[in-house]
């Protein structure tokens, strides 16, 4: 319950009785819940789970420590529910999550609790998430082992002919093979002139020799997820490609060497974006250098340029700079990294050299 206390000195800093949870990853964080639909009330005085009758008994077996109730037909709707549960906590000033709740959903909760002040609050579980502990990372280096097993097995498997959705189906098939709850996101496979594009999807288009295959891939595993890129070559790689992919791989690799606890987000993304600038480069990464990794693919907290945080010992982030040139390809370069007092931790471990299938 050391996570739920957490939420309740955040909440009492922000001068609410009591917070509505309907983002189903915190759910899970705060509660265990592995389904969706459902939600939770929390406050000093008690935690109610609330959830329909598809789900109660799930949640009586993973829900430890909170009461839960059924609503929905002919149950009590759902502001009934929370009303009643308000009432029972003595709940005054309710946050809830403004940007996962329907205006809808709003409308009815404000026509529902009576004089039950709603207030709209953004990120204050996550804020409690952005920081790991250590059973936390055990289940993303896992994630982050198997997508390192996965991507070994791929490279035995690209050759000429062979297209980006071949690469993608086969690839999401080994790492669920291997153990891996699902894929941890979409994942990316941009080839040749495709590859200069940050996010492409993957398409009907057929690897060939000379070109660059971008390969952006993560596993789930007890929920949270691993992110790695790399980026290869078919066949020979010409100077340039060679030279693109080094210039890449020093933002990388120089970046990481001052991530560790107390340095600001946006300094290591400076530093990345920096070499690539001094390197002659224009086609330098447009957006942040990475991201928080946890039960989403993108938490808090922001490796960006406009970032206000700083990071602390349990972020667990990318580190993601690419080269991007239109009508000829690109390179990216991801690690999933741990921070810790004095440095960082890289989880994903597959090879960082520039490998030519």
């Amino acid at each position: 319950m050391e996570r739920i206390e957490k939420l309740l000195d955040v909440m009492e800093k922000e001068n609410l009785d009591g917070m509505l949870l309907v983002k189903d990853a915190n759910l899970r964080y705060l509660s265990g819940f592995t389904g969706s639909e459902s939600y939770a009330v929390i406050s000093k005085k008690g935690r109610a789970f609330i959830t329909d009758s598809r789900y109660t008994e799930q949640a009586e077996q993973e829900c430890p420590g909170f009461e839960v109730i059924k609503w929905r037909s002919p149950n009590p709707d759902l502001p009934e529910t929370i009303k009643s549960v308000c009432d029972k906590f003595v709940i005054k000033r309710l946050g809830f999550e403004k940007n996962c709740v329907s205006v809808d959903l709003y409308e009815k909760l404000k026509n529902g609790l009576g004089d039950v002040e709603l207030v709209g609050t953004i990120g204050l579980v996550e804020k409690v998430r952005s920081v790991k502990d250590s059973e936390e990372i055990e289940c993303i280096k896992k994630a982050a082992e198997i997508t390192d097993e996965a991507f070994d097995e791929i490279l035995k498997y690209i050759k000429p002919g062979v297209t980006e959705r071949d690469i993608e189906r086969e690839l999401a098939y080994v790492i669920r093979k291997k153990g891996a709850e699902d894929i941890g996101f979409s994942i990316i496979v941009a080839s040749g002139k495709n590859s200069s594009k940050p996010h492409a999807v993957p398409s009907n288009k057929p690897v060939e020799e000379g070109d660059f295959i971008t390969i952006d891939v993560g596993s789930m595993y007890n929920g949270y997820r691993s992110d790695m890129t790399r980026t290869v070559v078919l066949g020979k790689a010409s100077e340039k490609q060679i030279s693109i992919y080094n210039i890449v791989k020093k933002s990388q690799e120089e970046s990481i060497k001052i991530i560790k606890a107390g340095v600001e987000c946006k300094t290591v993304d400076k530093l990345a974006r920096d070499i690539i600038i001094e390197a002659g480069i224009k086609e330098v990464f447009e957006y942040g250098l990475g991201h928080g990794v946890g039960l989403e693919i993108h938490e808090e907290p922001s490796m960006s340029a406009k970032s206000t945080s700083t990071l602390e010992e349990g972020n667990v982030v990318t580190v993601e700079p690419g080269i991007y040139i239109p009508g000829w390809g690109g390179v990216r370069i991801e690690d999933t990294v741990a921070v810790t007092k004095d440095g960082c931790e890289i989880i994903t471990k597959s090879p960082k050299h520039l490998i030519i299938i």
